[in-house]
């Protein structure tokens, strides 16, 4: 299978000319949205958020809806590095593709605030899954464990659908899991 440009280009997107071209979109979108700190903001196609987290500062919250998980990744990092705190992140079917599965959860912990949520939507581990890219799910008490030692607490995690033929055409099972980011 082919893989999307986006997904190919995620890392080296952000160019000196596509910044500065999302600085001057962002410019222009601002008086657009004054008075808007209690509203939201969905970027639709977000790509690593170049307009949408300039205008963080101008709503009470953002979401970033791309088709690309490396944008997306590029994104996460671009929060954190930015100290953008979120209250409730959720991330659904997400983990599964992403490599470097502590990494990723340590940046979501810095992009909370303390006392913050992370919701978590996966599969379960399974041991009929086999590929070189796609984790074949996780085990509650490794994901516990890995949350814990990040610093999360108040961590639950729990099955809540079996399903045929639902994770790469296998019978499977998700669960959710919420954990909290210590206040301290």
């Amino acid at each position: 299978m082919e893989q999307n440009v986006f997904e190919q280009m995620a890392k080296r997107y952000d160019t000196e000319e596509r910044i500065k071209l999302a600085n001057i979109i962002s410019t222009e979108v601002k008086p657009e949205i004054q008075d808007s700190q209690s509203k939201s903001l969905i970027d639709y196609s977000s790509g690593t958020g170049l307009v949408s987290l300039e205008l963080a500062d101008y709503v009470e919250s953002i979401l970033l809806v791309d088709s690309s998980k490396q944008m997306l990744e590029v994104a996460a990092a671009k929060i954190a590095k930015k100290g953008i705190k979120a209250y409730i992140l959720l991330l659904s079917m997400v983990l599964l593709h992403i490599p470097d599965t502590k990494q990723i959860l340590q940046e979501i912990y810095n992009t909370l605030t303390p006392g913050g949520k992370l919701i978590l939507f996966d599969f379960n581990k399974n041991d009929n899954i086999h590929h070189q890219t796609v984790h074949n799910g996780f085990s509650h008490e490794e994901l516990e464990q890995l949350l814990s030692e990040i610093g999360f607490t108040s961590i639950n995690v729990k099955t809540f659908y079996h399903g045929k033929g639902i994770f790469m055409k296998q019978d499977a099972s998700m669960f959710i899991s919420s954990s909290i980011k210590c206040r301290g």
